[in-house]
């Protein structure tokens, strides 16, 4: 695959998607545009120099509160790139119209097997509840960056449980349909040395119709991930730490087990993005949109 590629920033995720693209697209020429040292990728300083490579898909991967500004600046200045920006697309709702490329959000969960089978095994389906929750321990997440530096743990950053894991709400939107908020408490209640929220209770409906229980958390250290759903002739236990499900369908019992690692969800994202098949991706307006719905659980 011969194609120019630009990471703009080099954290923990803007490392991932070089490491992927490298390894498993056999891509040469990667650019990062960091302050960091970023071998053997080559590097660049300023987004003016972007001009000097023109590349064809961009990846903005830096701290959520610099997406506005970078993706308002690819925006201006190119024509017909592909730019993927990672969740959430930015820290606050803010108004900016894409003519000129294409843009995505970087929500992979949609990539996940265990999502994408639940989403086929219920439809038709008539689903009474839904209950998720998620939870780990943000001092465990990035090993090589003191938790308390890091933008999950401030606010001037774009970070917070609510947008760090909104995942959940994207994953839920597309396999279900759209939720509607009865009731939300988010705010910070561990002793974590932060400045953004680290809980998140939610009450609400989907399509208006499917009951909705969602936690999320920076606090488990006992990591978990699940999705139960309850419906006429259907009962789903999904673990999507342990990768595996059970299932209830029609009084017969089976469960199916998933073998997959970490980044697989990342490579098909990519796969889909770099050949030009855009279905399952989350688009510029799908990521506004969870955005919204964000700033609509912050006010409850």
């Amino acid at each position: 695959m011969n194609k120019k590629i630009l990471i703009i920033g080099y954290g923990s995720i803007g490392q991932r998607h070089a490491y992927i693209l490298k390894k498993y697209f056999k891509l040469k020429e990667i650019y990062i545009l960091t302050k960091q040292n970023c071998k053997p990728f080559k590097k660049i300083n300023k987004l003016s120099e972007i001009n000097n490579i023109n590349p064809d898909y961009i990846i903005i991967s830096s701290q959520t509160s610099k997406h506005y500004s970078q993706l308002k600046y690819l925006e201006k200045n190119f024509n017909n790139k592909i730019i993927l920006v990672e969740k959430p697309i930015f820290d606050k709702f803010k108004k900016i119209i894409i003519r000129k490329n294409k843009v995505f959000v970087g929500y992979n969960m949609r990539f996940n097997p265990i999502i994408a089978y639940i989403k086929k095994i219920i439809k038709g389906k008539i689903i009474w509840s839904v209950n998720v929750i998620c939870g780990s321990y943000l001092p465990d997440w990035r090993k090589n960056i003191n938790y308390t530096k890091s933008s999950s743990a401030n606010k001037n950053q774009g970070g917070g449980v609510l947008l760090d894991l909104s995942h959940e709400l994207d994953y839920l939107e597309w396999i279900f349909g759209d939720l509607t908020i009865e009731y939300a408490k988010n705010f910070k209640i561990s002793n974590l040395k932060i400045n953004t929220d680290d809980y998140l209770s939610l009450i609400g409906s989907i399509d208006k119709k499917i009951n909705l229980n969602l936690s999320l958390n920076y606090f488990d250290q006992n990591p978990i991930r699940q999705i139960i759903i309850n419906g006429m002739n259907i009962n789903i236990n999904a673990d999507l730490i342990e990768k595996k499900l059970k299932i209830v369908k029609k009084n017969k019992f089976f469960s199916k087990k998933f073998s997959f690692d970490r980044n697989l969800s990342y490579r098909k994202q990519h796969f889909h993005l770099l050949s030009g098949n855009f279905k399952n991706l989350c688009t510029f307006l799908q990521g506004l949109k969870i955005l919204k719905l964000i700033e609509k659980i912050k006010k409850k």
